[in-house]
C-alpha cells in the first residue's frame, strides 16, 4: 500500500475539489489535475508576439506589393491603357504605398 500524508488546503478548495470531483476519490482528482497539468509544455504561447505580428504584418504589405507590381505590369504587357479615372487613383494609392514600403525598409 502507498504511503499516505496528509495535506492541509483550505476549507474553500476542499469543496471546490469536492464540488468537481464526481465519483473519484479526492486523491485520484488531485492526482489527475496535476498530471494534466505537468504534462502540458511550458512554452506553448497562445497568443502572438509583437515581433511575430510585425513580420506578418510587413509580409503582407510585401505581397500586395508584389500582386499589384504584378498587376500593373501585365496590364503595360498587355497593351491596354484604360482612361478610368478611377484606375488612375488606385494606380496613384499603388505608387504610394511602394513609396512607403521603400522608405519604411530603408529605415529598418
Amino acid at each position: 500500500m502507498a504511503e499516505k500524508r496528509m495535506l492541509i488546503v483550505d476549507a474553500e478548495l476542499a469543496e471546490k475539489i469536492d464540488a468537481n470531483r464526481g465519483d473519484m476519490g479526492r486523491s485520484e482528482f488531485i492526482n489527475l489535475l496535476l498530471d494534466a497539468q505537468l504534462k502540458e509544455e511550458p512554452e506553448q504561447q497562445d497568443y502572438v508576439s509583437k515581433e511575430e505580428f510585425q513580420q506578418f504584418a510587413q509580409g503582407m504589405k510585401d505581397l500586395l506589393r508584389n500582386f499589384f507590381e504584378f498587376f500593373l505590369s501585365y496590364g503595360v504587357e498587355l497593351g491596354k491603357q484604360p482612361q478610368d479615372a478611377a484606375f488612375t487613383e488606385f494606380s496613384q494609392k499603388l505608387q504610394s504605398l511602394g513609396a512607403a514600403v521603400n522608405k519604411a525598409k530603408k529605415s529598418n
